[in-house]
């Protein structure tokens, strides 16, 4: 009995009880933490499977717009050579021009003797200024006098002196 006794004289004792129920407060206050960060864990764990889900899509995304990319760099180089290829390909209108052209020149050499000399040097002149123009040279010419102030009328009477059309560069300095 007096174990009994003793047992209840601590439950009498004010302080033990609010022990006892500051106790078992905090124990539920414990497990319910317990619980919360198991949720916390698994919703954790949620996230990064979603996480590791979006960076996969991600990834197989950007692996094909690259292989798109890779693939319209490679039509735009093969739409850019056949570009290439067809404006080097003459038209039937271009090439029957050429042909009456070639039956002009045969006719002329049959019918005028001098023809043929005048019509060789005017050929390669005709050359050598397509040449230059596919150089790139007469269009700077062209930009260069355009720029310039218009020729003075000394310059235009030397030119016609001459004979002779010649490209002529006026200097600002001497208006």
């Amino acid at each position: 009995m007096e174990e009994t006794s003793w047992i209840a004289e601590l439950f009498a004792n004010l302080f033990v009880r609010g022990l006892l129920v500051g106790l078992i407060v905090a124990l539920a206050f414990w497990v319910r933490s317990i619980i919360k960060v198991r949720v916390l864990h698994a919703d954790l764990r949620k996230l990064r499977e979603h996480l590791q889900t979006k960076f996969e899509i991600e990834s197989a995304e950007n692996e094909r717009r690259k292989e798109e990319m890779n693939q319209l760099r490679q039509e735009r180089d093969n739409l850019r050579n056949m570009i290439q290829v067809l404006n080097q390909k003459p038209n039937k209108q271009e090439l029957r021009q050429a042909q009456v052209y070639q039956k002009a020149a045969e006719i002329m050499f049959e019918k005028s003797p001098g023809f043929a000399p005048v019509w060789q040097i005017t050929l390669r002149e005709a050359e050598e200024e397509m040449r230059n123009a596919e150089k790139g040279i007469i269009p700077f010419f062209k930009r260069i006098t355009s720029s310039t102030p218009v020729a003075t009328h000394s310059s235009e009477q030397k030119m016609q002196s001459h004979g002779k059309h010649r490209l002529e560069l006026d200097d600002p300095a001497n208006l």
